[in-house]
């Protein structure tokens, strides 16, 4: 079941502003809803669930003020976000301190509004946004979104995706944002326990269940209180625990081994798996009950190759990270290093750049990380004899810089050239020899 659409709703009369603003907002990923007077808002709002208005003050047939009056008067009114003119600061002020959300004047920036709206967004009711824990691309940015839409939540889920691609971590972020946040978070890894032990693990004993059961053991099940019971690489399972399991979520309660006595089970399960369980039992091991048991909401994390914007996200946090635990004077990655990692496909996921930061930064001799500090197999397999051709590197450099400063200048070649301090022709020639010219866009 593919996440649901973020919903906004636009009161604004401009039909070319409305109609700007539509076009990027779903380009975003929203659903917007768009009306032109301030009374066709308030007769539509009534049956819309939105997690954020953004309104002009001046409307056609009343102010945006008495639109947000109107709606304050109802229940679970969504956020508001107010556009203003200059001479309409003093009355957006006047909004905030009763209750909008935010106010933009004329003109702003698309990515100024952008993040303001993100910023602004109606959220869980129980807890405060957290954004930015597992990266900055939108790929994983839209998990964290589906992670706040789940944290209020008691239903299982089930958080799929490669080894090494961060499961861990989204389900301990779910826990964090959840009303559960202060109870415990119970991390069992399914398949490290083993199979003659992972009932007993899971579920506890009571003395003498077995040989060598000389006390009651509790189990992580009754550990976790009424927090999070973290089931990592749940396809690798055996078959009794996966009925056991299938029972606990069902009846909300289990017996211990050797026991009769059930016991209430209060914890939220949070399932991972590298296994595409989808495909059913015949095929994976897994029972086709548990997994549909399991799977009511559905996580996929992307792997680092799909989401490249991550990358230099993540160096940078596991450098400082690494920096700060060991006191190590190390300013930062070179260039070339930078290069070396977004070029890299990265089959150990988030894992593996974590622990190739961690190594660079413990064996480096130098104030910046190199490529032979993060990938030293690369320079012994291919021994003195090999290079990179000084074109080839003194290229990818001066693409990269050419997308950062393009980056930086909403696509205006004419800015980023001034940013590169390079005429704005230099600039054309190296982006066509490059095949960039679809990066760009009209300086007007």
């Amino acid at each position: 079941m593919p996440p649901e659409r973020p919903r906004i709703g636009l009161v604004e009369d401009d039909p070319v502003m409305g109609g700007s603003i539509i076009q990027r907002l779903e380009l975003e990923g929203w659903d917007v809803t768009w009306w032109q007077t301030g009374r066709a808002a308030i007769e539509a709002t009534g049956s819309a669930a939105l997690d954020l208005v953004v309104c002009d003050i001046r409307l056609p047939d009343m102010s945006g003020e008495a639109v947000f009056g109107e709606l304050a008067k109802r229940p679970d009114t969504p956020p508001f976000l107010f556009v203003t003119g200059h001479g309409e600061i003093d009355q957006a002020v006047r909004l905030m301190r009763s209750g909008a959300v935010d106010f933009m004047t004329k003109p702003f920036s698309m990515d100024d509004f952008l993040k303001r709206i993100e910023a602004g967004r109606r959220t869980s009711t129980s807890t405060a946004r957290i954004t930015g824990c597992l990266g900055e691309s939108t790929a994983i940015r839209r998990v964290e979104d589906l992670l706040h839409r789940y944290a209020g939540h008691d239903l299982p889920v089930l958080i799929t995706g490669e080894t090494g691609s961060g499961k861990e971590v989204a389900a301990r972020l779910l826990h964090q944002i959840s009303p559960r946040a202060a109870e415990p978070f119970v991390a069992v890894n399914c398949a490290a326990i083993p199979v003659e032990l992972l009932e007993s693990e899971i579920f506890g004993h009571e003395k003498g269940a077995f040989t060598g059961a000389h006390v009651r053991h509790l189990g992580y099940a009754e550990r976790a209180g009424r927090g999070t019971l973290f089931l990592d690489e749940i396809g690798d399972m055996p078959p009794a625990p996966q009925a056991k399991l299938l029972r606990l979520i069902e009846d909300a309660g289990f017996t211990r081994l050797g026991g009769e006595a059930i016991i209430p089970f209060r914890a939220r399960i949070v399932a991972a798996t590298h296994r595409d369980l989808a495909e059913g039992g015949s095929n994976t091991g897994f029972r086709d009950d548990l997994y549909f048991r399991l799977a009511v909401l559905p996580v996929e994390i992307p792997p680092l190759r799909r989401r490249p914007e991550d990358i230099s996200w993540l160096l940078d946090r596991f450098l400082g990270n690494a920096v700060a635990r060991t006191g190590a004077r190390i300013r930062g990655f070179s260039a070339l290093a930078e290069e070396a990692a977004l070029a890299h496909p990265w089959p150990g996921n988030v894992r593996e750049l974590r622990n190739r930061v961690e190594r660079a930064a413990a064996l480096t001799n130098n104030e910046r990380i190199m490529p032979g500090d993060l990938f030293p197999e690369q320079a012994s397999a291919a021994g003195h004899a090999a290079f990179t051709p000084l074109a080839e590197i003194r290229d990818a450099a001066e693409r990269r810089q050419i997308e950062r400063a393009l980056a930086e200048a909403g696509g205006q070649v004419g800015k980023a050239a001034g940013l590169l301090a390079i005429s704005r022709t230099t600039l054309w020639e190296k982006m066509t020899r490059f095949g960039m010219k679809e990066r760009a866009r009209s300086d007007s």
